[in-house]
């Protein structure tokens, strides 16, 4: 991982993504493969149960400082105290929720999730490391 180079002060203009939360590889942090019971990384090899699959934030940013538009990417638990939770237990809630609601169509609840995340953010200026 690279360290910070600078520090950047702008505003969240959009939101580019609408899936915040995927299955990650616990060894090198790409996405996993996931089938009803295993997980598979195509990058390093790792195995396991889809059960004890990991997960881990990314947020796709357009951002705006005072002369430039930038699109960035965060990764990772620094998103922890925007969501109030770790990835993983965020995507146990969503499943729960999905599975008690009997909805067989997770559209609402995705779209739920994609306003409270634009209100979270869009609009509010932040420090980004980059």
């Amino acid at each position: 991982m690279n360290s910070v180079q600078g520090l950047l002060a702008a505003s969240v203009i959009s939101i580019q993504n609408s899936c915040f939360i995927y299955p990650a590889c616990q060894n090198c942090f790409s996405r996993l493969i996931l089938d009803s019971r295993r997980f598979h990384c195509l990058k390093c090899g790792c195995t396991g149960e889809a059960k004890d699959a990991s997960y881990r934030y990314r947020l796709a940013l357009k951002i705006a400082d005072t002369n430039d538009l930038f699109d960035i990417t965060v990764f990772g638990s620094c998103l922890d105290p925007f969501f109030g939770v770790t990835a993983k237990n965020l995507q146990r809630y969503i499943q729960d929720f999905n599975q008690l609601s009997g909805e067989t169509n997770t559209e609402p609840s995705t779209r739920a999730l994609v306003q409270a995340v634009e209100a979270c953010f869009i609009g509010k200026r932040f420090i980004f490391g980059v």
